[in-house]
């Protein structure tokens, strides 16, 4: 339930202040954002939504009037977006007597530990002050904003909006755990009906793909086993079986959602129907609930007025043959590439085994530092840093998962490489690819090493994955001139 306005206005104003507001002026963080869809967003309960409209926001930028992350807009002046009461020429917030605990808790957070399990608060190191502010500073303002966070109408909020405490991140410092809202929040009892994802439900997933018949040329690499058992390692990912359907299912720190759409043999709307039930009856409301990775030919199946679409990055499909080839004007700069590398030093590929993965790591942590020094956009780090356990994963147990790695050495050093998987058996998907980025052309030759290696094992396609909505990996993958890009959608359903 949401507090009364009298409790949660003014014991949500007394929230001590951590930085100036001169400080704030000068910073180009808070209030934008790299995408529209970003995580970060704002979240704002029932009652701090009917102050932002009241103050002039439109209501249409609140998708759940219950509660919800604000929707942004694009920036007028600049790249990205930004939250819609903020005007970026002066740099004001046209609600900032009454913005949301969200935004009055920056430039700490509160977030669940990269297990799901702890709610912790922290400091956000993008945040410029608090960067320069002394580490004891830091440390009592956190010791504060704790003691705050313990008043009986914040936990109530919390409680009635548990979206506020936001999924792990990385370059979030932790100054201390919240027991008492973990206790509060923490994962409850599952679905009895639900089981977690293992390496050996593998064939259990391969088998309802088939009865599925959503395997051909033009499948998305989301339909394999690997393409989400790599990421078990950040969330957790169950399955269960109704009416001879398969139901994978996510659990996120904001709550339960599909990753693919129901697979089976019966009609593909009354199963989407179900999981939404299911959704419903775990996350309640919320607009958590939704079903990704919905191919373009299971759209036309889903149309009607109850369930919305939203476009997600397509993969990318290439012909093997021109990869390997590199022929032609259109290739030019990746052959040129592929050349100098070559004249430049000793280069060697060969399988991946358990004894590179030491090695491995260490590329991963140099190659990630090499992109955060880069162009790279907020997202696109935050992407790093989820990968990482992801890639420590395969490291492990890519063969139990069903990949494929190869590691490439320059001069005798471990410096690139990548893992994929038959997603059908003339396509390849490169699911990691990983080259030192101080070594000019070298990404280039690991991919058409790569591909001449499928192609001597069959391949027609390769499947690159997409791009995810990062301008440096979509003008890179481009580049290489793909013959299609395999379209995917998200899908939500109304509750009216």
């Amino acid at each position: 339930m949401d507090l009364s306005p009298v409790d949660s206005k003014q014991t949500i104003k007394v929230l001590p202040q951590l930085v100036p507001d001169s400080a704030c002026f000068r910073c180009d963080v808070c209030c934008r954002f790299p995408e529209a869809d970003s995580f970060l967003r704002p979240y704002f309960t029932h009652l701090e939504i009917s102050d932002a409209v009241a103050h002039g926001v439109p209501e249409s930028f609140f998708p759940n009037r219950s509660g919800s992350q604000v929707d942004l807009v694009e920036n007028p002046i600049g790249e990205g977006y930004l939250c819609p009461a903020f005007d970026p020429k002066s740099g004001l917030c046209g609600i900032y007597e009454d913005r949301p605990l969200d935004c009055r808790l920056y430039p700490l957070a509160l977030m669940w530990d990269a297990a799901g399990r702890e709610v912790q608060l922290g400091w956000d190191s993008k945040c410029p002050f608090v960067r320069d502010a002394p580490s004891s500073a830091i440390r009592e303002y956190g010791d504060r904003v704790a003691t705050f966070l313990a008043d009986e109408a914040i936990v109530e909020a919390i409680a009635a909006h548990p979206r506020l405490v936001g999924r792990f991140q990385q370059d979030v410092v932790v100054l201390k755990a919240l027991p008492h809202l973990t206790v509060l929040l923490g994962p409850k009892p599952v679905d009895p009906q639900l089981r977690p994802l293992a390496l050996q439900d593998a064939a259990r997933f391969a088998k309802a793909l088939e009865c599925a018949q959503v395997i051909g040329p033009d499948t998305p690499a989301a339909f394999a086993f690997p393409y989400h058992y790599v990421w078990t390692s950040l969330l957790p990912y169950w399955w269960m079986e109704s009416d001879h359907t398969l139901f994978l299912i996510a659990e996120s720190p904001d709550g339960w959602f599909m990753p693919l759409p129901p697979l089976g043999a019966g009609p593909l709307d009354q199963a989407v129907e179900r999981a939404f039930g299911l959704m419903q009856s775990w996350n309640g409301p919320s607009p958590v609930s939704r079903i990704e990775n919905v191919m373009e030919s299971q759209r036309q199946l889903l149309e009607c007025d109850r369930i919305q679409f939203r476009r997600k990055a397509g993969d990318y499909l290439y012909p093997v043959g021109a990869l390997v080839a590199l022929a032609g004007d259109h290739y030019k700069s990746q052959r040129a590439l592929c050349n100098r590398v070559a004249r430049e030093g000793v280069i060697t590929s060969e399988p991946y085994r358990a004894d590179h993965q030491a090695g491995c790591a260490l590329l991963y942590r140099r190659w990630a530092e090499q992109k955060r020094r880069g162009t790279l956009d907020q997202m696109g780090k935050l992407l790093l840093e989820d990968a990482e356990m992801a890639h420590a994963l395969v490291f492990q147990e890519h063969e139990r998962i069903g990949l494929s790695g190869t590691i490439v050495r320059v001069n005798g050093d471990i410096a690139a490489y990548t893992f994929g998987y038959w997603l059908t058996p003339q396509t390849w998907c490169v699911l990691l690819e990983v080259a030192d980025r101080s070594i000019s052309g070298l990404a280039q030759w690991v991919f058409r090493d790569t591909c001449r290696t499928a192609m001597a094992q069959g391949a027609v396609s390769i499947n690159a994955m997409d791009d995810a909505d990062l301008p440096g990996l979509r003008a890179a993958k481009s580049a290489y001139h793909p013959t299609a890009l395999l379209d995917t959608w998200t899908i939500t359903r109304t509750t009216t």
